[in-house]
This record gives C-alpha cells, sequence and structure tokens, in this order.
C-alpha cells in the first residue's frame, strides 16, 4: 500500500477551481481506503473505529473548505498527501496519530484542568520579583 501511495504525485497546478476540488475528493477517497492499513499499522482498534478516523479526515479538508483559490488547494493537497504517506510509511509514532487525530484539539482530559497558578505568598513574590 505504501508503494502504491508513494507513486501518486500532486500535479502543480489544477487548471480550474472544479479540477481542485475533484482532486480534493479523489484525496479524501485514497484517505479513506488506507484507513484498515493505518488501523492495522499503528494498532488503532482499542482507542478508536474507523467511522471517527474517517470524520476527522473530513473535519481537517473542511476546515480549509472555504479556499477558492487553486494553486491555495493544490498546496494544502500536496500537505494532506505528504501527511498521508508519513502515515501510511509509518513516519509516525502511535501518540502522533492518537494526539493529532483521535484526541484533536480537544486535548487530554488531565490538560483541561487550570494548573495551580502559586497560592503561596512566596511563589507570587518570587513571580513579582521576575522579569515575567
Amino acid at each position: 500500500m505504501a508503494f502504491t501511495l508513494r507513486s501518486v504525485k500532486v500535479p502543480p497546478n489544477s487548471a480550474s477551481l472544479e479540477e481542485a476540488k475533484s482532486r480534493v475528493f479523489d484525496f479524501f477517497r485514497q484517505a479513506c481506503r488506507s484507513i484498515p492499513t493505518i488501523m492495522d499499522i499503528y494498532n488503532l482498534d482499542d482507542v478508536v473505529t474507523k467511522s471517527e478516523l474517517r470524520s476527522s479526515i473530513s473535519s481537517q479538508i473542511r476546515k480549509n473548505s472555504h479556499v477558492t483559490n487553486p494553486k491555495v488547494i493544490d498546496l494544502l493537497l500536496f500537505k494532506g498527501m505528504e501527511e498521508l504517506n508519513n502515515i501510511v510509511e509509518h513516519a509516525k509514532q502511535r501518540h502522533h496519530i492518537i494526539g493529532q487525530y483521535v484526541l484533536g484539539r480537544q486535548g487530554l482530559a488531565q490538560d483541561l484542568d487550570t494548573k495551580d497558578e502559586g497560592t503561596s505568598d512566596f511563589l507570587k513574590n518570587f513571580y513579582k520579583s521576575n522579569y515575567f
């Protein structure tokens, strides 16, 4: 599977917006077809389902749906192809995939709490005396 993805190249320029959009749909199809391979490589069956990964990919693509310049779409498509190639060729580790595509922007549950900002007088004076 990695060899077939490596041979696919993004052409330098799309002729029109419609051509760029069709390339994005082809990329989405290719990314969805590689989900079972990614699930096997990174052993993600206990963490996420295939449909959740598919929705994560679609949300990443929809994040840039406002772009109408074909050159910018081609650039984003190239970045997406590189990311997919890195994932399929196992250039990333499991925790990278989980942190980026499973947890997403919400982060870990333990990171949502506010940190103790130093309620003691010693720390308050220390923060005031330094150049923060």
